[in-house]
């Protein structure tokens, strides 16, 4: 038999005071701390907006997480909201409990209508939440700070969606008083003038996150690198040319290069930098290198081909010196000999934990240079290598090498040569048995954890062993 849970007092008194309306709206300014949570929450379900909008005035914390309610935008509630606000900043004096300080339209901090509404057993003491109502990343620093109104924006289409619209034509309006703060930006699709709206609107040191896709580089550096210059807290950059075929001339290629590699300079806090599509740097690596001031963390420079020189200034500079995540894929290396790379493996040996060097065109001779320095990588974690051209000799060797390296817990390597066709497909007769010698020579170094042989995608199940990680360390998505 089923029990539900009696409504506690609080949120009968709530309901309650929902059912008049106007006698909500008349003691917002008398109503306990304590039942603003709430209150609001079942003003929003029951959609009583004029509730939310003279509750939004009155706002008693400083924080307002309104996105872990709305889920997807809310077009309607956004703009009473929006009216609440602005009732409050065209006030010379502003009522004595309002304390807002962010509005949150993300997706997180559910924790703080948990904790008020008694879903979960925590306490409501001012201690408790303090946790949840941080405002961090806008510290306060004078009696007139600007209010912050937070959201993450992705461009999936060439116009923009209402709801963005509304929000950064209300912000131009507030400028000054209201700072539209993006922690992301994400940029698949849309037009380079809407683009540069809203990096015109954005509070530029709120960015952490930025990714372009599909944008050629001249069009990137001409109409954008000043906005980039602009985002001192930027931890995260991706950037994939779309015009594969377009070839500026050397002379504005190289003017290009210089132009968006002195953007780096004035990013300090640079943790993981992607270049996807990295051909448009061949010949002047050594310009954007050089130009990096913090330690990188991540570095993915894939698809395309570079130079020998390219990769030689890699192990010189002190920015790629505490490398965590490696990523040289899809054909970087394919042309090029790797005494460059061996040198930068020795270099970060001691901190890298992920290293992809997928399809890069690796073959035996190439291989055995790096493999003294790819054993002494002892916290790697992860090492994908498949889609690469080597002999069952060659892989031993390889195995007897990684065998060494007793943390990791993902490994792909490409199926030996022996087992393929003449077209260069597997034959899963043919590596069956081999799959079985080279697991026995793995097994007398360390147990494996998760391991796989040949092409990425599984022949029974079709799922690909990388495909999350790829996700999350190299931003490597399609859009939705």
């Amino acid at each position: 038999m089923n029990l539900r849970t009696p409504p506690r007092l609080l949120e009968l008194a709530g309901q309650s005071l929902l059912r008049e309306e106007a006698l909500a709206i008349s003691v917002l300014e008398e109503l306990p701390r304590e039942l603003f949570p709430l209150l609001f929450v079942e003003a929003f379900i029951r959609r009583r907006c004029e509730v939310l909008k003279v509750m939004v005035r009155a706002w008693p914390f400083p924080r307002l997480p309104l996105g872990s309610l709305m889920k997807t935008p809310d077009l309607e509630i956004l703009h009473y909201v929006v009216d609440g606000i602005d009732c409050l900043l065209a006030q010379k004096v502003r009522p004595r409990r309002w304390k807002l300080q962010v509005l949150d339209l993300r997706d997180v901090d559910e924790n703080f209508w948990t904790i008020w509404s008694g879903a979960r057993s925590l306490s409501c003491s001012s201690k408790a939440m303090s946790k949840t109502q941080t405002v961090e990343d806008c510290p306060r620093t004078g009696e007139k700070q600007p209010l912050k109104v937070f959201m993450d924006v992705c461009f999936k289409e060439k116009s923009l969606d209402e709801g963005l619209s509304f929000l950064s034509g209300w912000v131009r309006h507030r400028r000054g008083s209201v700072h539209l703060c993006c922690t992301k930006v994400v940029n698949y699709s849309t037009c380079i003038l809407n683009f540069r709206n809203i990096l015109e609107t954005v509070y530029p040191d709120s960015i952490q996150v930025l990714e372009i896709w599909n944008m050629c580089w001249s069009c990137l550096v001409v109409e954008f690198s000043r906005y980039l210059s602009q985002m001192r807290n930027l931890r995260k950059l991706f950037v994939s040319d779309g015009c594969h075929y377009y070839l500026p001339s050397p002379d504005s290629k190289e003017q290009l290069v210089v132009e968006f590699s002195s953007v780096f300079r004035r990013l300090d806090y640079l943790q993981t930098l992607y270049i996807r599509r990295v051909c448009f740097f061949k010949g002047y690596l050594d310009q954007l290198i050089r130009c990096l001031k913090s330690p990188l963390e991540t570095l993915a420079l894939t698809y395309g081909f570079l130079e020998e020189e390219d990769l030689k200034c890699l192990p010189q500079y002190p920015s790629l010196s505490q490398l965590k995540q490696l990523n040289l894929s899809h054909g970087v290396l394919r042309f090029i000999r790797l005494e460059p790379v061996r040198a930068l493996l020795e270099k970060v040996a001691a901190t890298l934990q992920t290293l992809f060097l997928v399809d890069c065109g690796i073959g035996n001779s190439k291989l055995r240079v790096i493999l003294p320095a790819l054993s002494c990588c002892s916290n790697l974690t992860t090492f994908c290598f498949h889609d690469n051209d080597t002999s069952m000799d060659t892989l031993k060797d390889l195995l007897r090498h990684t065998g060494r390296l007793s943390k990791l817990s993902l490994e792909t390597y490409p199926a030996p040569r022996e087992s393929l066709d003449n077209r260069g497909r597997v034959v899963w007769e043919l590596l069956t048995p081999l799959q079985a010698e080279l697991m026995r020579i793995l097994r007398e170094a360390r147990q494996p954890n998760r391991i796989f042989f040949g092409p990425v995608s599984c022949p029974c199940c079709g799922t690909s062993p990388t495909e999350q990680l790829e996700l999350s360390f190299c931003f490597w998505r399609s859009p939705a």
